[in-house]
């Protein structure tokens, strides 16, 4: 599902750094390697139908990259 996200995120927590992310491999062939760090957050968000929801978003970032790979995990 697409979605966009409405604003900014909030209630940012760091869940893996460095080694301890599963991807690590992944992310450095597709990205470049650099520093990965996963983070979860709450944001508003906007779906294909138009509806606004609050949804708690996991994303990898890399130092100097940015954000990737944002995905909802679930509707608040």
């Amino acid at each position: 599902m697409h979605f966009k996200i409405i604003g900014e995120i909030t209630n940012i927590e760091t869940i893996a750094a460095g080694h301890g992310i599963n991807n690590l491999k992944r992310l450095n062939r597709i990205y470049g390697s650099t520093n990965w760090r996963k983070l979860k957050g709450i944001c508003r968000v906007k779906l294909n139908d138009g509806s606004l929801l609050d949804a708690e978003v996991h994303w990898y970032e890399g130092h100097g990259i940015g954000k990737k790979e944002i995905k909802i995990k679930k509707y608040l």
